[in-house]
């Protein structure tokens, strides 16, 4: 199956998607950020410096995904209605543990919503964090589960 955002000359395009029927789409991605034991301490005890890390990741999560096809070249403006963006403190890690939730009716998905989501609240745990850990590190950044379209089901 050929790269669909390349021309038959090898140019890259915006994917034609006129022709394609409106219908429920939802993504779900998942990624994580690892952190020092002290730095996971000070997050769940609510201690930082610029204040609560996961209401302001999980804002900025939501937000990022609404921002998508300005950071994504060829992605589409769509009619977003659904994110949800969860933090989960994971001691095991030490670190927190990020899913995203995105939902839209239209003519193409909503992965690289939830995706984006995703990477900018684990983003926003580094920013807000980098004053005592800038070993922090992001990673497992994925889709776990794309639904609708003609494409149909995806679970990882």
């Amino acid at each position: 199956m050929p790269l669909t955002h390349f021309d038959t000359k090898g140019d890259a395009h915006m994917v034609d998607v006129s022709d394609k029927e409106f219908t429920a789409r939802v993504a779900v991605a998942e990624g994580h950020i690892t952190m020092a034991q002290q730095t996971f301490d000070i997050i769940a005890q609510g201690k930082a410096k610029k204040g609560d890390v996961l209401s302001v990741a999980r804002l900025a999560g939501i937000m990022g995904a609404k921002k998508t096809p300005e950071l994504i070249p060829l992605c589409h403006p769509l009619p977003i209605t659904k994110v949800a963006v969860e933090l989960m403190l994971e001691p095991d890690l030490p670190g927190v543990r990020i899913e995203a939730t995105v939902k839209t009716t239209g003519q193409t998905g909503v992965e690289m919503e939830a995706l984006t989501a995703v990477s900018t609240a684990a983003l926003t745990v580094y920013d807000m964090a980098k004053a005592v850990d800038k070993a922090m590190q992001i990673g497992g950044i994925r889709v776990v589960l794309k639904d609708g379209g003609k494409s149909g089901r995806y679970e990882a």
